[in-house]
């Protein structure tokens, strides 16, 4: 959902560490010898960091519900590949992605997918991929019903504990508590069922709840405080992904954001103190 003249800011998805999302970057090391070996290099770095920061900003406020999405279909097709043969090295890095919406003024969805693979002198640096579906039907102005699914698969994993792939499908209700211009904050949860293939142990195969909660408040015209939160618990583990983030629009050529993400996994970290936190700051200046 994209509300007229307001800034806008991507939720993941807590088990993809991404939803809906997809950035790709494969961009393989290379030996450099000359300047013209890196012709075009720091132009495609540039144009590489400002889309992840472009993307870094946007946010699919849709998959709390469909109020102020536009009626239609939208859809991108993203791909990139490098191929690097050096001495006795040869890097192959691909990576591919797609989105795709459609809301027809009660029914919509979201499908996200990204792919990427690396190989380096015949041995396989990355193999996984992200996907998730998102449904939402408008049961009134502020209530609406949801269904999701979500795939993480890593072809590397290989150490005793690591998830080689992890599958969740849920539905529920969610509520819209405020939406107007300055402030919005929406829930949702349901219950679901998880499928996890973990190195070394049984599968895991059990009940599963979802809680969702995305807030929006806007400090003056040019800045806006947001907090998403994702929890997936099950037996297995509690999965716990928060993320608070300052963004300043400055001019309209220039934009700032800082963020925290924590990523709290409690079959892994014992407190919170382990959880893994990130700090992003992000600035872009558009010469007119």
């Amino acid at each position: 959902m994209y509300l007229k003249g307001r800034p806008n800011e991507k939720t993941s998805f807590i088990m993809t560490a991404a939803a809906a999302t997809c950035i790709l970057a494969g961009a393989s090391a290379q030996a450099q010898s000359t300047a013209f070996d890196n012709q075009d290099a720091a132009s495609d770095a540039v144009e590489d960091l400002e889309e992840q920061i472009r993307d870094d900003r946007d946010r699919d406020l849709e998959r709390f519900g469909n109020s102020g999405r536009r009626i239609g279909s939208y859809g991108s097709v993203s791909a990139r590949a490098t191929a690097t043969s050096d001495d006795d090295n040869d890097d192959v890095d691909l990576g591919v992605g797609l989105r795709f919406g459609n809301y027809d003024g009660v029914n919509g969805y979201d499908l996200s997918l990204s792919y990427n693979f690396g190989k380096s002198d015949d041995e396989e640096t990355k193999n996984n991929l992200l996907a998730g579906f998102d449904y939402r039907r408008d049961l009134s102005s502020n209530l609406f019903a949801f269904g999701k699914a979500d795939v993480a698969y890593d072809g590397l994993a290989d150490e005793d504990g690591d998830y080689e792939s992890d599958v969740f499908v849920g539905a529920g209700i969610g509520y819209r508590i405020f939406n107007d211009k300055d402030r919005q904050w929406s829930v949702q949860a349901g219950p679901g069922y998880r499928v996890a293939d973990i190195v070394g142990e049984d599968e895991v195969s059990e009940a599963a709840v979802s809680v969702s909660s995305n807030y929006f408040q806007s400090l003056s015209k040019t800045s806006y405080v947001t907090n998403d939160t994702d929890i997936i618990a099950s037996e297995e583990s509690m999965l716990v992904n928060n993320e608070l983030a300052l963004s300043v629009s400055m001019t309209n050529s220039l934009a700032l954001r800082t963020s925290l993400t924590t990523a709290f996994n409690d079959a892994t970290d014992n407190g919170l103190g382990e959880a893994r936190n990130t700090l992003g700051v992000s600035v872009v200046y558009n010469f007119q």
